[in-house]
């Protein structure tokens, strides 16, 4: 690790001068379908890859081991710099991944491979050495559409083509602010992620359960209470998701997209939740939580808490508030 310190790269050096990109592809294949905690409408589906320790941090070590290597290897060349990439820069990870042929992107946009199916955490090395090229993997996924038709928010106009904005990885953990209302049914029980299209992808057939330790699911998190989850304040929150890519969108967005799922579960024991965030201090947790309330107590009840609530000062909130209201809702 030393030998590396002493060649940090300079990032405006290393762009200029890298001359060949090695990608690498890590297997987290799930042990079951992820699918499956779906039809559990009072548990939580969590994406796959969010199910155990943060990969950013898995897959950096290991590409620094491999890096450190590397620079051994080739200690004669002084002039040596190279730099390893996570999602930590605008790397076109899966063009390139395809290109190096570790899979081919899929219709859904992801990196399909003949092993793993669409569960490939990828990493890359740029690197100032001129090394051979690998040949690129070719397209296999002909006319099949699994992959497009799974999508709950149809977030795919077209084949290749992904509409973030309909995506509900994006809107869970990307997104600020409520859930746009056309999305908020759709997005059922799923409170970080979605892994509908992955699990889609018939390639899958030929996928293999991860066998590195760390990205193992935690039992806990392979389905996981709403009403447990909705009790945790922000401390509970952080010791909860310690060492999990979930801890990054923080406790307010988290209770939002609880909030929605609790609204979808249609469950009146789950009121009580709702009741504690209609006065939340995040406005987006507010929104959702009338959203919620909205499908959990009927019109005499809704006009009560709104008379609580009288005095929001959020505008978002407040419209949804009206719209809660609203008599064509309850129709």
């Amino acid at each position: 690790m030393a030998h590396t310190q002493q060649r940090r790269a300079d990032p405006r050096v290393l762009w200029s001068q890298v001359r060949s990109i090695i990608m690498l592809g890590m297997n987290y294949g799930p042990d079951e379908d992820p699918r499956a905690v779906l039809a559990h409408k009072t548990k939580g589906a969590i994406s796959v890859y969010a199910r155990h320790r943060d990969y950013h941090d898995l897959v950096k070590g290991r590409l620094k081991m491999l890096a450190s290597w590397l620079a051994g290897e080739a200690k004669n060349d002084p002039a040596l710099q190279l730099k390893v990439f996570v999602d930590t820069a605008p790397v076109m990870e899966k063009p390139l991944a395809a290109a190096a042929g570790l899979g081919w992107q899929g219709r859904h946009t992801n990196l399909v491979s003949r092993d793993f199916g669409s569960w490939l955490f990828l990493g890359s090395i740029f690197v100032t050495l001129d090394l051979p090229a690998d040949a690129p993997e070719s397209d296999h996924c002909g006319s099949c559409r699994a992959c497009l038709d799974a999508c709950p928010t149809q977030a795919f106009p077209e084949p290749y083509k992904l509409d973030a904005r309909r995506c509900i990885s994006y809107l869970t953990i990307e997104h600020h602010g409520p859930i746009p209302e056309e999305f908020r049914a759709a997005i059922g029980n799923r409170i970080y992620g979605c892994d509908d299209c992955l699990a889609a992808c018939p390639w899958n057939k030929f996928a293999q359960v991860a066998r590195e330790a760390k990205l193992q699911a935690r039992d806990d998190l392979r389905a996981p209470d709403l009403d447990d989850l909705a009790g945790l304040d922000d401390g509970a929150f952080r010791a909860f998701f310690s060492g999990s890519p979930i801890k990054r969108i923080g406790v307010a967005r988290f209770r939002r997209n609880l909030m929605v799922a609790i609204g979808n579960a249609g469950d009146m024991r789950l009121r009580p939740r709702v009741l504690e965030n209609l006065a939340h201090e995040d406005p987006q947790v507010r929104a959702m939580a009338v959203w919620a309330a909205a499908r959990l107590f009927d019109a005499s009840e809704l006009a009560a808490l709104a008379e609580i609530h009288a005095n929001e000062s959020d505008a978002d909130v407040a419209r949804e508030w009206t719209q809660a209201l609203a008599p064509q809702e309850h129709a």
